[in-house]
């Protein structure tokens, strides 16, 4: 099983990343978007699983407080196109317990330096400078064990623990 740990964007997000979607595409932005339902904040990828009861007796223990996350700019990793937040204390310390509480109880992961952003379009080319990054905040109150499934060789992301 593919998964990944993760916050999900609250509706109002989700709406103001669409909307920058629409304008990049206006714009003539091309690229793999991602599906507004699959929009999230990765914390730490997994990938394949054989054990999820131990990825959720690790995730139980986890501890932290609610946080604002909030849009802030938008950039690229290669022929990546995400959408940043500005820095937030809250975000790195939860992105630090999962990581913590993965490492503890010897589950891996990728283990690359958290770098908070949500991935909007893949393989981008175009103009994306000329728009602008969306705005929003939300309050994140929980956070998710995501596990990922192909459908017509399209991901989907379906929740199925939550902290």
């Amino acid at each position: 099983m593919r998964l990944f740990v993760a916050i999900e964007l609250s509706e109002d997000l989700q709406k103001s990343m669409t909307a920058t979607m629409h304008d990049l595409k206006i714009k003539g932005v091309k690229g793999n978007y991602v599906p507004v339902r699959n929009l999230h904040l990765t914390l730490a990828f997994l990938g394949e699983v054989a054990d999820l009861a131990a990825v959720e007796n690790a995730l139980r223990g986890i501890q932290y407080k609610a946080f604002k996350l909030s849009l802030s700019s938008m950039g690229t990793f290669g022929d990546l196109l995400w959408v940043g937040t500005k820095g937030n204390q809250g975000l790195a310390a939860a992105a630090k317990s999962v990581r913590e509480a993965l490492d503890e109880n010897g589950i891996t992961y990728d283990g690359k330096k958290f770098t908070p952003h949500i991935t909007i379009v893949r393989h981008v080319t175009g103009p994306w400078q000329q728009v602008s990054a969306p705005k929003g905040e939300m309050t994140v109150k929980k956070i998710s064990l995501m596990k990922t499934t192909f459908k017509n060789g399209k991901p989907e992301y379906t929740e199925i623990f939550a902290i």
